[in-house]
């Protein structure tokens, strides 16, 4: 690679930022967040660092399933804006640096939709194919995968007709059939519609029951896959299409396209984040070196998607009963803190303790991670959830903008708010951007330091991986390097409340190679036969950069 290729593939050296509209801020006082407060704080959003703003669903909805109940795929709400104030965000954010991407939610709609309102009106409805219909009785016991113990089964019946219609998730959302040929081109057409206002991509949700489970063909949900690929594509050649797909690796590489990489550009890493909470468990980075060491190998044209925390449950699915044991018992010991039997309700710092050095350490190892880094509103100054509100809404307060009143998210009495702050520790009087935007020692100075130097190394998003032996007198140690043609770095992260003094070789380096630390003044030294030594305090990480001689790289 060159450095100016990374220009052509933003997305695999962009840092993205997960947003709710809603909840982000109040412009014009009632209540509920929307996009004329968003644009207030694109310049705060830059200066952070972002390069990828992702908007969760703003579309017309009965608000049902926090607005992933659409009613309208071409519209917005009106109680966050209008078509005008959203290209206006759009606009603004492409001059700060920033592209938009938004949710494509197309494998259900709101029952509210004129489609399914009309479906249910006759079942001779040019739309009662939109959707999937059984004649016969679905199986009594019949589980809800996404939902278990909170919606039962996965048919609805329609009294009218007397059939029943399929639903992945709620009974509010039926599954769209795409099987149907005019859902195909309404999907497209969705996608069109919003390339040409000028979004840069899509992140595609519940990706695996939006082609599967209506069809019970999986092999022609991949071909629609790559016939939106293909559309995208000869609409926008720089748009991408971000997937949540919560699978193993190996049917994960299905989604990608295999190794012609024509369906989806990027895949979340489900895997390696269940991992990395285990091995923040244990204290011992094994469980993380060992999803790592089983990620496939991508194709240039893809990539993966790291994070920490999202607007879901932490789900825990992928990890064995025993493990996820593990893991309850670390960070959610309060039944009251778990969901579904695989998901946790808080976000990291509850979940730490509040320990800084080990949250730090925590945003260090997913900015250093080989792939694109992706954050949940709020996580850059610590924000934590609200145990008061049940199951997966309580990690969706609002932003925590000052220590004033509501957090500065809105001015209206607290009771009309549409989401209510946490209260003790986390509370917006202790946990604000406000307190943290001039305090050098923040957690969001922090991030914001991290952040400018994950850019200033595209290797993190480039790069081949090689897990680096730490010796034996740190176990608790992980080290990594990345390699690409531009350059090498290294990351070390201590797992341990102890401190260590991590070991290691740097293979195939020339003579006077240095490493130069990225995240203050100074050097290590490196050996004749290339050995380095490098002191770590307890939850402590150290980034550098192989510095070769003649490269002329900065630091």
């Amino acid at each position: 690679m060159r450095i100016t290729d990374t220009s052509d593939l933003w997305w695999k050296t962009a840092v993205v930022y997960c947003l709710d509209v809603e909840v982000y801020l109040d412009s014009d006082g009632d209540g509920v967040g929307d996009l004329q407060g968003l644009a207030l704080r694109l310049d705060y959003l830059a200066e952070l660092g972002v390069t990828c703003l992702w908007l969760m669903p703003f579309y017309p909805t009965p608000d049902l399933d926090d607005g992933y109940d659409v009613s309208d795929f071409y519209g917005v709400d009106p109680r966050l804006g209008t078509h005008g104030d959203l290209v206006e965000v759009i606009r603004t954010a492409n001059d700060r640096g920033m592209r938009v991407i938004v949710d494509l939610i197309v494998n259900h709609t709101s029952d509210r939709h004129p489609w399914f309102r009309s479906a249910l009106r006759s079942v001779d409805s040019p739309y009662r194919d939109y959707y999937v219909w059984r004649e016969d009785p679905p199986p009594a016991d019949e589980p809800n995968e996404v939902f278990p113990g909170e919606v039962d089964g996965m048919w609805e019946k329609d009294e009218r007709s007397g059939q029943w219609y399929l639903h992945s998730f709620y009974a509010h959302q039926p599954d769209l059939n795409i099987g149907n040929p005019k859902v195909r081109d309404e999907i497209a057409k969705t996608i069109g519609f919003w390339l040409q206002l000028g979004v840069s991509g899509f992140r595609v949700d519940a990706v695996p029951y939006f082609l599967e489970a209506p069809l019970g063909d999986v092999q022609d949900g991949h071909r629609l896959l790559r016939d939106l690929r293909r559309f995208l594509q000869r609409r926008s050649p720089e748009a991408v299409l971000l997937g949540e797909v919560n699978l193993p690796y190996d049917e994960q590489m299905k989604y990608f396209g295999g190794d012609d990489a024509d369906e989806l550009t990027m895949q979340f890493d489900f895997v390696g984040m269940q991992a990395i909470y285990l091995a923040l468990a244990r204290h011992d980075p094994a469980p993380l070196v060992k999803a790592l060491r089983e990620r496939p190998r991508l194709a240039v044209e893809a990539q993966w998607a790291n994070f920490l925390r999202n607007h879901d449950e932490l789900t825990l699915d992928k990890l064995s009963e025993s493990e996820r044991a593990e893991v309850f018992e670390a960070f959610a010991p309060d039944e009251s803190q778990r969901v579904y039997g695989r998901g946790i309700t808080r976000r990291l710092p509850p979940m730490l303790g509040g320990d800084p050095r080990r949250v730090r350490m925590a945003y260090s190892l997913l900015l250093t991670l080989p792939g694109t880094p992706v954050l949940f509103y709020g996580e850059e100054i610590g924000m934590g959830e609200n145990p008061d509100v049940p199951g997966r809404e309580a990690v969706r307060t609002p932003m925590q903008w000052s220590s004033r009143k509501n957090g500065g998210f809105s001015d209206v009495a607290p009771s009309r708010l549409v989401a209510t702050p946490p209260a003790g520790g986390y509370a917006p009087q202790h946990v604000n951007v406000a307190d943290q935007v001039e305090d050098p020692d923040s957690l969001l100075c922090f991030v914001q330091r991290l952040i400018a130097r994950y850019h200033r190394s595209p290797e993190i998003g480039w790069g081949e991986l090689a897990i680096l032996d730490p010796g034996d007198a740190a176990p608790a140690v992980l080290a990594h390097s990345l390699r690409a043609d531009v350059g090498r770095m290294v990351a070390l992260h201590n797992f341990s409340d102890e401190p260590a003094v991590a070991q290691f070789v740097l293979d195939d380096e020339p003579d006077g190679v240095r490493l130069s630390d990225l995240l203050g003044p100074g050097e290590v030294s490196v050996g004749d036969r290339r050995e380095v030594e490098v002191e770590l305090e307890a939850y402590g990480f150290r980034w550098f950069r192989v510095a070769r001689p003649g490269d002329g790289r900065l630091g």
